[in-house]
């Protein structure tokens, strides 16, 4: 069972190139069913774990036995359904019914987001337990079935009717259901979507948990949506005002103004000037010495007036020059030089 579903999301992700991190790493619920498929070992129940055997089911059947007309009409009805826990990995749990086996993403637990769905724990705990769920996705080509415990409080056609009537541009509200590397998912109310971390915000973010946790309530603009997959793709940036638009007439060049510094690297500095609007201090805009590393005299929530050398809308790009020197302040550490490279002088 798992190899067919990990086959079936090897295939899914050239589709949905959204799944994949700028590192090229699958993250969220998915990426469990690959670490179970390249470990090995899957943990099921207190017993200890044990290998799944490739091709079946995890209890030594065929996948022929799955009854797929049925899981489908679970699907298409909205109908809820009852399985067995009998196993989970980082990302969910496994359950059973007498129709079919499926996967619980961990997102999808109506316990998720009342602060105790942290560690292995959590899932370990409902090992044994039988759960009223509603089938959101089946594939019978991919062996994929997935399942949601939450989706099982909606009213019945709830979701479809939802999947149905979103249009792009619509402004919705949801709350945060899962935070990963490469962005949230978005409970829209029995369909979740996905917000990319480009889309959080028009200023840099390192990570999603920057921006919300579990349980927050975001407002949200659709982006896309792909109803017979039920796929919907979201922006928290574009439900606010984008700051770019009157970055040139608000900072013109030459303009003085007070920044904090965000993030330091090698080749200099990135100052925020106001929400969703950053700009970037170039190494040589600094007034260090040649060999000094701005990351040594430099650091994150630093306050530093600046003055503003080019503003790019079109582009979002923000060139600052860092006016002073602010690690000159009483009790700032001396800046040590770098050591030079070997074809230096």
């Amino acid at each position: 069972m798992f190899e067919t579903m990990v086959k079936g999301y090897e295939m899914e992700k050239r589709r949905y190139p959204w799944e994949t991190n700028s590192s090229g790493n699958q993250d969220g619920w998915w990426q469990s069913l690959m670490a179970e498929e390249h470990k090995g070992p899957a943990k099921r129940g207190r017993g200890g774990p044990s290998k799944p055997k490739r091709g079946k089911d995890g209890g030594g059947q065929s996948m022929d036995w799955v009854d797929w007309t049925r899981v489908l009409e679970l699907q298409e009805k909205e109908t809820v359904c009852y399985a067995e826990v009998i196993g989970f990995n980082q990302g969910g749990l496994l359950v059973r019914a007498q129709e079919f086996q499926g996967f619980v993403p961990r997102s999808h637990l109506l316990d998720n987001l009342s602060g105790r769905g942290k560690g292995d724990a959590f899932l370990e705990n409902y090992v044994g337990e039988e759960l009223e769920l509603k089938v959101i996705e089946c594939d019978p080509e991919r062996g994929r079935i997935v399942l949601s415990e939450r989706a099982a409080e909606s009213q019945p056609g709830s979701r479809q009717n939802l999947l149905e009537t979103l249009e792009k541009g619509q402004r919705m509200s949801g709350k945060v259901t899962n935070v990963t590397a490469f962005g949230l998912f978005i409970d829209l109310g029995g369909v979740e979507g996905l917000v990319h971390i480009s889309e959080l915000s028009w200023g840099r973010v390192g990570h999603p948990k920057e921006v919300a946790k579990a349980g927050d309530e975001l407002e949200v603009v659709v982006l896309d949506m792909d109803s017979e997959r039920g796929r919907v793709s979201l922006s928290v940036k574009r439900a606010g005002t984008n700051p770019w638009q009157t970055a040139q007439s608000k900072y013109p060049t030459g303009e003085e103004i007070e920044a904090e510094i965000t993030e330091v690297v090698h080749f200099g500095a990135f100052a925020r000037v106001e929400d969703g609007l950053e700009g970037l201090i170039h190494i040589s805009q600094m007034g260090l010495h040649e060999r000094l590393d701005p990351r040594l005299v430099l650091e994150s929530g630093m306050k530093v007036q600046v003055r503003v050398i080019q503003v790019e809308p079109e582009r979002q790009r923000l060139s600052l020059q860092l006016l002073g020197e602010p690690w000159n302040e009483e009790n700032a550490p001396e800046p040590q030089l770098l050591d030079p490279p070997e074809d230096y002088g």
